[in-house]
């Protein structure tokens, strides 16, 4: 998948104007047709089954909110095909929506930025509730898993269900993050995909109970483990491609703890620093070719690398500074190519400069409890986001050696050292 670049100066994105707000619109009949057929030779490839509990409590004319863990682009043609016929709008980011606006507000596609505070989109999701009576897909991980665990929830999910008033269902699949793992480069193994429908909560629960519950009832649904599942149900993967790029997940050798000297490729990973070497099994294990196995489960190693910059974080260490091609976004028609410069990330925030001495932006670490990050974005490169709701920097690492997944554990990790420490000042000054 491609995304529209446009080269242009900095000053002139800066002129552009900010788009405007548009209100969801009910989804077009025909092309939800044409997305769930579009969708259905991937489903079969899998042997796509569904199951199903206790959706009796839910009426066919009532919208829903749907909740859906986030894999792959897979989980887009699940809810294209076990949604229909029924009216659904879909929370999408906004960078999808670049070079083809139209066409994303008739499939039903709501925009929102990543990891951005956004009360419109709560009133937009509203407003498609109930008055378009249309449900919403909604993927409140908003980020694909790196590990194939959840990743982080917004604290506010319980509150903002409470607002909306309307039942809760979970769709949970089980074999897409396995079969298109976001390190891999979108090279697809043959696995089989199945997701399981519950609902979680009727209208009247969600009336009846305190946003608390409801934010720890959805935070056990979204705690699982592909890998683990994976070695569970023997689902043996042979591609000989299944380690191409594990160095952007594991970028941290156990053995001698250097960083970015890993390289994945074939069914192997190997340190350059130390020269050991490991083989990713076809159960998704990870096993030394000679000597000890530090990590056998990959988000065992992955928990340990966010350990590990917890750690730098709180003994004052942990400072990321690299060159970056920078790309911006102000509006949804282009991204905008606006030059290069540096990127700082510690404990103060991220810093980013560039554009010869035109771009300043800097975000404290109170501004998002997660960082917008991905592997290969749109076939461009590896590639973190930083921004607010006027324009969202799109910042390309130019460098040796893998930072993304580390930018991302630092990012979690700051904010909550941040948030602990001002919940303690709050609890003094009390």
């Amino acid at each position: 998948m491609k995304i529209k670049v446009t080269d242009k100066s900095y000053e002139e994105v800066l002129a552009l104007q900010p788009e405007p707000h548009i209100k969801p619109k009910v989804p077009n009949w025909l092309f939800k047709t044409l997305l769930k057929l579009v969708s259905l030779p991937d489903l079969w490839s899998t042997r796509f089954s569904l199951d199903s509990e206790g959706l009796e409590k839910l009426s066919s004319e009532e919208p829903c909110l749907y909740l859906m863990n986030h894999s792959s682009f897979i989980d887009l043609e699940i809810v294209a095909s076990v949604l229909y016929p029924r009216p659904f709008n879909i929370v999408a980011t906004s960078d999808g929506f670049i070079g083809k606006p139209w066409l994303m507000r008739q499939i039903g596609c709501i925009p929102t930025k990543k990891f951005i505070p956004d009360l419109m989109l709560v009133r937009d999701m509203e407003y498609a509730l109930n008055t378009l009576k249309s449900s919403v897909v909604l993927f409140p991980e908003a980020g694909y898993s790196f590990d194939g665990t959840a990743t982080l929830l917004p604290e506010t999910l319980g509150r903002c269900i409470k607002f909306l008033k309307v039942p809760v269902v979970m769709i949970r699949t089980e074999g897409a993050f396995t079969r298109d793992p976001l390190y891999n480069n979108l090279q697809r193994r043959r696995v089989k995909v199945s997701a399981k429908m519950t609902c979680l909560f009727s209208k009247e629960e969600v009336e009846t109970l305190d946003d608390a519950t409801i934010q720890k009832a959805i935070e056990e649904q979204f705690s699982f483990d592909s890998f683990r599942w994976q070695k569970e149900n023997g689902v043996r993967v042979k591609a000989g491609f299944r380690a191409d790029y594990l160095n952007r997940l594991l970028y941290k050798c156990p053995h001698c703890r250097t960083e970015g000297r890993t390289e994945g490729r074939g069914t192997k990973l190997v340190c350059h620093a130390c020269g050991k070497e490991y083989e990713m099994t076809v159960l998704g294990e990870m096993r030394a070719t000679e000597g000890k196995t530090a990590f056998s489960h990959i988000p065992d190693w992955y928990r340990w690398e966010r350990e590990s910059v917890r750690e730098e974080i709180l003994r004052g260490e942990y400072r990321i500074d690299v060159p970056v091609e920078i790309m911006a976004a102000v509006d949804l028609h282009n991204l905008y190519r606006v030059g290069e410069g540096r990127l700082v990330h510690d404990r103060n925030g991220f810093s980013l400069t560039g554009c010869d001495g035109k771009l300043e932006y800097r975000q404290k670490p109170m501004a998002s409890y997660s960082l917008n990050a991905d592997f290969n974005w749109y076939e461009i490169g590896d590639m973190v986001c930083i921004g607010n709701n006027k324009m969202l920097y799109y910042c390309f690492p130019k460098i040796q050696g893998d930072v993304v997944a580390k930018m991302r554990l630092a990012t979690e990790e700051i904010y909550k050292i941040a948030k602990a420490e001002k919940d303690a000042r709050r609890k003094q000054e009390k």
